[in-house]
């Protein structure tokens, strides 16, 4: 068995559901601390988080990645037992096996192979790991390490981020950024009553509709070249006691924007609550920023991993800002040029989440050649 491969299996077995880090990161802190890495564990209520390092110069590149997964759903509907590796068909599969443990060992092994092979490297490398990615808050992973980076005054030049990036094929597209999430809970309140005495009522739903209804059709902005157009989804709308005969007294409605940087979340806040003001609408409105939009442009990293995945998987990667948010948003506001990259996500958070076993084990490799090329290209 390969060493990315039993590495892999080892992380899959433990059952690592947010935030509970069930022992992947001290299994990951023995191996770097073995290769001479400086150890630290930051544990914040029930969130665990590593920082690794190697080197004290500048510059630092940190590789970031989350041991947590989310749940597996009912096992029955797996193939094969969730937390127990299984291989099929050139596939791994397991809970994490794409998001992210792949990545986390890959990480890892990447990291051991280059001190070994550059034990006086220039800068400084390092692996940054919580165990609060796939929560509802991430109120003690990554962003309460960086408000204590801040804090101790821990610079970040670099980060590469092991996020499952890719669409088809391992490096066929990198993250080069993310849109900002805001999202929103909308409360209308009515006046509850009976259906029949319609005089007597104010009915939430019927008075939210049209404001809801506007709030879906705005064009928000047009995009830029980095960016499509900000979108808003309702994900979530309440109303009513149950009963056919009672007008409800109240509706809640949770919404999202995913934004671009042609908008702000202050712009969305005052125009949103200005459409809801013109529909004379009864309202309160809590929002929720979970972060600002972020875009790595051309340069150093970006050059260094476009060489490095050119070498390892033999094509040019598309650079996108497309998808969810991640860990990332925490880290770029420190100044950090950051990218992420990693396996193929079509099975991510699915029943079956498997990788590739081919891929599997470039992983690694593209990972020591984004160190190599990244720090090559700045002592040179």
């Amino acid at each position: 068995m390969s060493a990315i491969l039993e590495l892999t299996s080892e992380l899959i077995r433990r059952a690592s559901v947010t935030p509970d880090d069930a022992g992947c990161q001290t299994l990951v802190a023995e191996r770097l601390a073995r290769a001479g890495f400086v150890i630290e564990h930051l544990r914040y209520g029930a969130v665990d988080n590593l920082w690794a390092t190697h080197g004290t110069a500048k510059p630092v590149l940190a590789f970031l990645g989350h041991t947590d997964v989310v749940p597996s759903g009912p096992e029955a509907d797996w193939s094969s037992p969730p937390f127990t590796p299984t291989i099929h068909d050139g596939r791994l599969y397991g809970r994490g096996a794409a998001d992210m443990k792949s990545g986390v060992a890959a990480m890892t092994l990447a990291l051991e192979a280059y001190v070994a092979a550059h034990p006086d490297h220039p800068g400084t490398v390092a692996l940054l790991l919580t165990s609060d990615e796939e929560g509802p808050t991430n109120r003690d992973g990554v962003k309460r390490v960086v408000e204590e980076f801040r804090r101790r005054g821990q610079a970040i030049d670099f980060c590469v981020v092991g996020e499952p990036s890719s669409a088809e094929r391992l490096g066929d597209i990198v993250r080069v950024g993310r849109r900002g999430s805001l999202s929103g809970t909308l409360t209308v309140r009515g006046i509850q009553g009976h259906v029949a005495y319609p005089d007597k009522v104010r009915n939430p739903i019927h008075l939210a509709a049209p404001a809801v209804a506007e709030l879906a059709a705005t064009r928000w902005d047009e995009g830029n070249a980095e960016f499509p157009p900000t979108s808003f989804q309702i994900s979530n709308v309440h109303s009513g006691t149950g009963a056919l005969n009672v007008v409800p007294g109240a509706l809640e409605a949770k919404f999202n924007f995913r934004y671009c940087t042609a908008s702000t979340a202050a712009s969305l806040r005052e125009r949103t609550e200005a459409i809801l003001r013109r529909h004379g609408l009864d309202f309160k409105l809590d929002w929720d920023l979970s972060g600002e939009p972020f875009l790595t442009r051309s340069g150093t990293l970006r050059d260094a991993v476009t060489a490095a995945i050119k070498d390892t998987c033999g094509i040019v990667p598309t650079a996108d800002t497309g998808g969810g948010t991640s860990d990332a948003r925490f880290i770029a506001p420190l100044g950090v040029e950051v990218i992420e990259v990693g396996p193929v996500n079509a099975s991510i958070h699915k029943i079956d989440e498997h990788v590739s076993l081919a891929e599997l084990e470039l992983l690694p490799q593209l990972y020591r050649r984004i160190v190599e090329r990244l720090l090559a290209s700045l002592s040179s």
